[in-house]
């Protein structure tokens, strides 16, 4: 059985660390979130919301994997940066539905960025959603590595006979 990103962490990292294929994937997967320090961001709530599964289930997803999440921007924020978020979600008009209960007594807050919210979408094996992102990710890093390459991929048949010495002749084979 081959390797996929729910169950290999290089793999998920390989994909996470490719700056051009987490742009690509944020712009063609039109995924809205909250636009905070210059970086679109979720709450628990909104993950939960769009992956449609109980916050629980993120929690528990967090818990098991944040080293991981905290590498690639799952990050808690309290104090000064916590009041900038929430003047951000009011200024952006994103309804509470979406966000959360955010109010003043709230002391802190867990969000994700673009790359953490990919990052669960990996992680999560129940979901449809996160399933479908999984294959909108794949897709999307082919494509530009195709497209990196110069064309189409190139697959060689070394078990042809006539290989070795083809490829000693010209780079083409």
């Amino acid at each position: 059985m081959g390797r996929d990103l729910t169950s290999s962490r290089i793999d998920r990292q390989n994909v996470l660390n490719n700056d051009f294929a987490v742009c690509e994937i944020q712009s063609s997967s039109n995924v809205q979130g909250i636009v905070f320090d210059g970086k679109v961001c979720f709450t628990k709530n909104m993950a939960a919301a769009f992956f449609e599964v109980d916050t629980r289930t993120i929690e528990r997803c967090v818990s098991d994997n944040a080293d991981e999440l905290m590498r690639n921007g799952y990050e808690i924020i309290r104090g000064k940066r916590l009041k900038e978020f929430i003047k951000c979600v009011s200024e952006q008009d994103a309804p509470d539905i979406n966000v959360g209960s955010i109010g003043g007594k709230t002391s802190q807050l867990a969000i994700f960025d673009f790359k953490a919210f990919l990052n669960v979408a990996m992680l999560l094996t129940e979901s449809d959603k996160a399933r479908i992102m999984r294959q909108l990710m794949l897709d999307i890093v082919i494509d530009l590595i195709n497209k990196k390459t110069g064309g189409g991929t190139k697959f060689i048949n070394q078990r042809d006979k006539d290989f070795i010495a083809a490829y000693l002749q010209e780079e083409d084979y």
